[in-house]
């Protein structure tokens, strides 16, 4: 085998690695559970900017940027389900790492803005 194939090889290997190490880190945790959680009043929280959320948000959510979660806990308290949300599940997936955390449960990961407005929509 040559230099070459092997080479390409291990790039396919590694892309196909990389695209499953990153589809896991940023799609919600399960749809059902946020569809779900969306249908029984669950907490929504936009985890983007400022000027991000006043480009568009979900309804009935509210906006606590990704550096301010760990400040605002007491925001979160008293929540049976929280769904937080950005533009591509990244900061999302940090925010419920920062909640879980600091004891909360029932985080959902809910991915993209555009992913939980479909789903209150529904």
């Amino acid at each position: 085998m040559s230099k070459q194939s092997v080479k390409l090889i291990f790039i396919t290997i590694t892309i196909v690695a990389m695209f499953g190490i990153f589809k896991n880190l940023f799609a919600p945790t399960d749809n059902s559970n946020l569809k779900e959680a969306v249908k029984n009043g669950a907490f929504l929280v936009d985890v983007r900017t400022p000027a991000e959320f006043s480009g568009g948000s979900v309804k009935g959510a509210v906006n606590i940027p990704l550096d301010k979660v760990q400040s605002q806990l007491s925001k979160f308290k008293n929540n049976k389900n929280i769904v937080v949300f950005c533009r591509s599940g990244n900061r999302s997936s940090q925010a419920k790492s920062i909640l879980e955390n600091n004891g909360f449960q029932n985080v959902i990961n809910g991915g993209t803005w555009q992913n939980v407005k479909q789903a209150v929509n529904e």
